[in-house]
């Protein structure tokens, strides 16, 4: 039951701030909302018993991510001159699309049943341990395959921003 709670609590939370995101006028204080949005994620993947995911949301997406994100919006230096004109034909189709996004997750939404979509499992999918055991038993070609990949592609940014020496 307690679980329960925390779930609507941390539910709450991501949705508070996911919308403090949208609203907020200052680019800055968005980003940091988004980073407490995923520490509000991360709590609901820790209670779901899935440690790993909400080791790495926090990690990759509240700091790595975001740390790229606060410093793109720095770089860009947003101020009321460089503001763009309002399209409110842009404005409309935004609306609508969000406003059919939402039709759709309510029509799916009300054809779960209340105790199905409260209802916490636990179990060890989610444990470093698992995971692991999976990744290296079942799936060691698709990992040796994509860290030989992940080598090159750090390779190929060397080379790239290599500066050549003018002779």
């Amino acid at each position: 039951m307690l679980a329960t709670y925390a779930f609507f609590f941390l539910a709450f939370i991501a949705i508070f701030f996911a919308l403090l995101v949208v609203f907020s006028k200052n680019p800055i204080h968005s980003c940091l909302y988004l980073v407490l949005t995923m520490f509000a994620i991360a709590g609901n993947y820790v209670l779901l018993n899935a440690q790993f995911l909400a080791i790495v949301n926090i990690i990759v997406y509240a700091g790595a991510i975001m740390v790229l994100f606060l410093f793109v919006v720095m770089l860009m230096n947003l101020n009321a001159a460089t503001e763009p004109i309002k399209n409110y034909r842009l404005q409309l189709i935004g609306v609508l699309s969000g406003g059919t996004l939402l039709l759709i997750i309510l029509s799916s939404v009300m054809k779960i049943d209340v105790e199905q979509l409260v209802e916490m499992k636990t179990g060890d999918a989610g444990l470093i341990k698992s995971l692991g055991f999976n990744l290296f038993k079942n799936y060691v070609l698709p990992f040796e395959i994509s860290s030989v990949l992940f080598l090159s592609a750090m390779i190929g940014a060397v080379v790239i921003g290599k500066k050549e020496e003018i002779e």
